[in-house]
């Protein structure tokens, strides 16, 4: 039997079998296959079954329809292909389609080599030192030495001043 899986986020696992010759599918409750979210229109497309083919039929929406990111008016949708309504992807299934698709992601599996043990260093690390936090003052000698720089031209300013107020 042929099903609608969601794939888009926050409606990821939810389906809808295929059941009857005309399905609606759209944001409203009216429609067969109700999905409640903006970028769908309130009737935004139509899917016929027709043997093994599911046609998908677009009802003039505002965000368009799309077969595997192509805007479609009408056209047919097979098993494994994404039908997009608005911003909303969705997969179309088939008991075939869904075991082809699961062998397909378990040829892809690949082993991922496990990371360093602590066993394996050797004693290679460095020992933690648990009395610094990582909050001790740091080292002001940048500091220092800005500040006395601006105590010394301070006073030759002040010794500037004097001097130019008494040669009058």
């Amino acid at each position: 039997m042929a099903r609608l899986v969601l794939l888009s986020e926050g409606l990821t696992g939810r389906s809808y079998e295929l059941k009857t010759e005309k399905t609606t599918v759209g944001r409203v409750s009216d429609n067969s296959f109700e999905i409640p979210e903006a970028s769908v229109s309130s009737h935004h497309a139509e899917l016929h079954l027709r043997g093994n083919e599911v046609l998908v039929k677009d009802l003039d929406s505002t965000n368009g329809t799309f077969i595997n990111g192509e805007k479609v008016s009408e056209a047919v949708l097979k098993p494994g292909q994404i039908l997009r309504l608005g911003m909303v992807e969705m997969r179309l299934e088939t008991g075939e389609a869904a075991a082809a698709m699961k062998k397909q992601v378990l040829d892809q599996t690949r082993v991922i080599p496990q990371g360093v043990k602590l066993d394996d260093l050797d004693g290679t690390r460095t020992p933690l030192d648990f009395k610094k936090t990582g909050f001790e003052k740091k080292s002001n000698r940048g500091a220092t030495a800005f500040l006395w720089a601006a105590i010394f031209v301070g006073v030759l300013l002040v010794a500037a001043l004097i001097y130019l107020a008494t040669s009058k």
